[in-house]
């Protein structure tokens, strides 16, 4: 397997893994419910910050997990 076809890999395994209690949005700490993925680099978003970046940052990104559905579970 080739390096980028390893990244790709690594991406689609991020991208699917379920968000838990332990990842934490890197705009406040707070749990993070919203997984973008950038070039290959992942942001963490609590509900609140990722509705206020989502517009921006969504067209940009190569995949938007959100799992703020939870929050009302």
């Amino acid at each position: 397997m080739t390096t980028i076809e390893q990244d790709q890999t690594t991406t689609v395994a991020t991208a699917e893994r379920p968000l838990s209690a332990l990842d934490r949005c890197d705009s406040c700490g707070a749990q993070a419910y919203v997984r973008a993925t950038l070039s290959g680099s992942e942001l963490l978003f609590c509900a609140h910050h990722a509705n206020k970046h989502e517009a921006k940052l969504r067209p940009m990104a190569e995949s938007w997990h959100d799992e703020s559905h939870r929050l009302n579970a």
